[in-house]
């Protein structure tokens, strides 16, 4: 257990080094002056210039910068927007909050919907049942996420008017963000009636969550039903109806927890994918995510906030991709075991 986390801790450590190292060279691959595109600053004078140059070190070796650079992070000083003038450590813990929030909603109904339709159609492998949901989920693989959103927003929002077209909230609720997630922030909220507001949050929250669900619930339930039919031709599979387990016991006992060891680790790649859908669905539905933040910064050229915003966004699919392993290994000690051995 300890080398585990030590090797992931290490594994991380290294990651978030050359995840900053990349940030850095931004620096100077953009098209603006380095201190600029480090600060958001731009000096008046040669005399702030020159200020500015020597209490970011630029004028220092590249290993040093580079050192003074990890140092401006980790105590907070990520610079400022070039557009708006704003600290860009406030703007990333703003946006941040709200492109997680969508992303989690969205990976729940992944969950909760692709894994039980997959389970089922592996278990009806080869019929009538497992060909349509196979020929949907194949469909709706293929279909592009903008392509997916606009048509939901045509259909929903602008034919029936069901759904709201755009937004977080109606401009009617007045919620001060405490935390950032919006849920969370209406419950705190006093002056405002809970129950409207959670209604009005959650039918905003539809089309969005919807548009990027489908698309990785679509991949999970291929994933899953290929795992199920894999595990259910393993000789144990044959051995437990020897013994005259029943269908729902050879299932539940045997057959879902070796289906799902598997796909743990392709579902780091599948929330890698929904982040990245999530900041084009953010554009399109206007979501004050840090998705649509970033392409505002690329539109107005704020190349401080996109150095800050990838660096953010990257550390963030780390992080998550990171975890899910570690946890796929502690709750699958055969992994190590099998590691080692062909070590």
């Amino acid at each position: 257990m300890i080398n585990i986390l030590l090797r992931y801790t290490i594994l991380f450590v290294l990651t978030l080094l050359a995840l900053s190292a990349l940030s850095f060279t931004l620096i100077y691959l953009f098209p603006a002056e380095p201190i600029i595109n480090l600060t958001g600053i731009t000096p008046q004078n040669s005399i702030q210039h020159d200020a500015l140059v020597r209490q970011y070190r630029l004028d220092s070796a590249y290993l040093i910068q580079f050192w003074h650079y990890l140092e401006q992070l980790f105590s907070g000083n990520w610079g400022y927007s070039l557009i708006s003038g704003q600290p860009l450590k406030e703007e990333v813990l703003t946006a941040l909050p709200a492109t997680v929030e969508l992303s989690t909603y969205a990976m729940m109904i992944v969950i909760l919907v692709g894994i039980p339709i997959g389970c089922y159609s592996g278990l009806r492998a080869y019929t009538n049942a497992d060909f349509t949901i196979n020929s949907l989920s194949v469909t709706v693989y293929s279909v592009p996420v903008f392509w997916l959103a606009v048509l939901f927003i045509l259909t929903f929002s602008l034919q029936f008017g069901w759904l709201p077209l755009s937004g977080r909230l109606n401009l009617l609720f007045d919620i001060p963000s405490q935390t950032g997630f919006l849920f969370i922030d209406i419950l705190l909220a006093d002056s405002v009636d809970t129950s409207l507001a959670m209604r009005d949050a959650f039918l905003h929250l539809i089309l969005p969550t919807l548009s990027i669900a489908c698309i990785s619930t679509a991949a999970i339930i291929r994933i899953t039903r290929r795992s199920i039919i894999d595990v259910l031709n393993k000789p144990y599979i044959t051995a437990a109806k020897a013994r005259g387990l029943s269908n729902r016991q050879i299932f539940f006992r045997h057959v879902l927890r070796n289906a799902l060891l598997p796909i743990l680790p392709l579902m780091a790649m599948q929330i890698t994918t929904l982040i990245t859908n999530a900041m084009i669905v953010e554009t399109l539905f206007s979501w004050p995510g840090i998705g649509n933040w970033l392409i505002q910064a690329i539109y107005q050229r704020d190349y401080s906030a996109l150095r800050i915003g990838m660096l953010a966004v990257s550390t963030l699919v780390v992080i998550i991709t990171i975890s899910i392993d570690l946890f796929n290994r502690l709750i699958d000690p055969s992994r190590e075991k099998f590691e080692s051995v062909t070590i």
